[in-house]
């Protein structure tokens, strides 16, 4: 996590963490966010993130971690 929020400070600078999920723990933020999407081809994690307005994401190791960031104007 420390890295995807470092890299989103380089790429698009003041920034907030709207969901992630970690695939080697099978947990993802917000917690139960799938939970509606079981039919779904896009997971409740993803499908968050983009009503929420994210404009980035970082993905480690094809899916193994992936974080999803708004900008955020001071």
């Amino acid at each position: 996590m420390t890295l995807a929020n470092q890299e989103a400070e380089h790429r698009i600078g003041p920034h907030m963490l709207l969901s992630w999920y970690d695939r080697d723990r099978d947990f993802e933020s917000p917690q139960h966010a799938s939970e509606c999407h079981e039919n779904s081809a896009i997971p409740g994690y993803v499908d968050y993130a983009l009503y929420r307005g994210a404009t980035l994401r970082i993905d480690f190791q094809q899916g193994r971690f992936v974080f999803f960031y708004l900008p955020v104007d001071l």
